[in-house]
């Protein structure tokens, strides 16, 4: 690879969210680019007009930022082949059409759907291929110019010459097509609008583009691509087709396999360094076979596509979860704060953030902390953490699990003492204070274990099971001392809450 030369692009067609596929095209193109220290182009395919939508182009652009997959040349940056919007590239496609109509390379096609469609099925019929026949090849040049001046509609088919299409796949070697299975590929349809096949070569071509890297689904794609490049003359580029991504089913993965748009899996509170560590994955492996989680430096140096497998990869949302907690908790507590603070606003739960005074940000740092290890995305924190804003006794009192440890005579024992120490404190209690207590209890009613702990923690949480006292007790009550949406109980409140006798 000439590593100065290197010129990759990632080319999508703003018709919809941004998914685990393309972006993971998008990640292997930038990768490419940025180990090599070449070029990385982003060119929007919006020549479906009925299809491509402003806000999916821009939505598509915030996806890739925060993904951290910059661009050299593209839209809001421009650079030396701009535009990069093929809409507004119309006028080149038509020069390069008339060349290879003056060259003999292509013709125009006057058959009508009707004729087209009688074609296809007299080819199922005599179980042949469903390929254009070439008719309208042999139309002269006097009587195609005729018909097209007299406002016949037609469209524009390349030539394909005999012999096979070859092309090389970095992923999958050498392949071939035979001609007669390509047959004589549309250009520009009758509408005047050139088709994808088209105008994605002669971006291409004259973009310098080094490394075509795109999904598997282009394959059969990619012999009508390379016959417009040797009609032009033009070098052909390097490909790499990438296997289909999977669900656990095996299945091509969708929605129905939950999440796939970036857009939901930053909504969810999936890390982009996360989830740009586990799209490297899908498809590729570093050099001791072991290693699985990469800064996106570490991507750019270990990065080959040689070590790229045909292979289809399978989306384990399991493992990505567990990338996500490894980053969550690498990274910065301010940054964490910031990112988990709108999901407890939107619950009621916070005021906005500009608004909060230190004191509640710094209560909101801890208790962020406290319950940030025992969650696999940052939706979910403001579940976890429910309890120390709402706790419903009556809901506690009835859950099959809690009513059988609370029924239990040590259980009553065991909260009486608790009960009796709490209302007899004044001020708020601490660790060291709840410490002490329990100590006592357990002499005094010979509790131990979860005998002791569990129902003191039903009582405090809900639940029999959960973070540590020492940081939960703070927690309480300092936050029952705030100005907040939601009061927070204290530990005395709390106590009384679960009326115990």
């Amino acid at each position: 690879m000439d590593t100065n030369k290197t010129r990759v692009r990632f080319a999508p067609s703003p018709t919809g969210l941004l998914h685990v596929g393309n972006a993971r095209t998008a990640l292997y193109n930038w990768l490419v680019a940025r180990h090599a220290g070449g070029k990385y182009i982003l060119r929007i395919e919006d020549t479906d007009v009925e299809r491509s939508k402003d806000e999916h182009e821009q939505q598509l652009i915030t996806d890739l930022r925060w993904l951290g997959l910059d661009w050299d040349e593209g839209p809001e940056i421009g650079g030396p082949y701009a535009p990069y919007r093929q809409s507004e590239r119309l006028d080149i496609y038509r020069e390069h059409t008339e060349r290879l109509l003056n060259e003999g390379k292509a013709y125009r096609c006057f058959c009508t759907y009707d004729e087209l469609e009688a074609e296809r099925l007299r080819a199922v019929a005599e179980h042949r291929p469903q390929v254009y026949s070439g008719k309208c090849r042999t139309v002269s040049q006097k009587d195609s110019d005729a018909r097209a001046a007299s406002g016949d509609p037609f469209a524009v088919r390349l030539q394909i010459p005999e012999g096979p299409l070859r092309f090389h796949d970095i992923v999958r070697g050498d392949v071939e097509f035979a001609s007669d299975t390509v047959s004589d590929p549309i250009l520009v349809r009758s509408s005047g609008m050139p088709v994808y096949n088209y105008v994605v070569a002669v971006d291409d071509a004259l973009m310098e583009i080094t490394h075509v890297i795109r999904g598997d689904d282009h394959i059969s794609n990619t012999p009508r691509q390379v016959a417009i490049y040797e009609a032009f003359g033009w070098p052909v580029p390097q490909f790499a087709h990438l296997s289909t991504i999977l669900g656990g089913d095996r299945e091509r993965l969708s929605k129905r396999h939950g999440a796939t748009s970036i857009a939901s899996f930053r909504e969810m509170g999936i890390l982009p360094e996360a989830l740009v560590n586990y799209l490297a994955l899908l498809g590729w492996g570093a050099k001791d076979g072991v290693t699985e989680t990469f800064t996106p430096k570490e991507l750019i140096s270990e990065f080959d596509l040689e070590r790229v497998t045909a292979s289809p990869a399978i989306f384990d949302f399991d493992k990505l979860h567990w990338l996500n907690r490894h980053y969550l908790k690498a990274a910065d507590p301010e940054r964490v704060l910031n990112l988990a603070w709108p999901y407890f606003e939107k619950a009621g739960l916070l005021p906005a953030l500009a608004t909060a005074d230190v004191e509640i940000v710094q209560w909101f740092s801890k208790l962020v902390a406290l319950f940030l290890p025992s969650i696999d995305r940052l939706e979910q924190l403001p579940e976890k953490a429910h309890f120390v804003f709402t706790l419903d006794a009556r809901a506690t009192q009835t859950n099959a699990e809690n009513a059988a440890i609370l029924q239990s005579e040590t259980a009553h024992k065991v909260l009486t003492a608790f009960a009796q120490r709490v209302r007899s404190h004044d001020g708020a209690v601490t660790p060291e204070q709840f410490k002490a207590w329990m100590n006592e209890i357990k002499t005094e009613t010979g509790a131990k274990g979860k005998d002791l702990f569990h129902p003191v923690r039903i009582a405090l949480t809900g639940a029999h099971s959960g973070r540590e006292f020492d940081k939960l007790i703070p927690i309480f009550e300092k936050g029952a001392r705030l100005s907040l949406p939601v009061h927070v109980l204290s530990m005395h409140e709390r106590i009384e809450q679960f009326a115990i006798a």
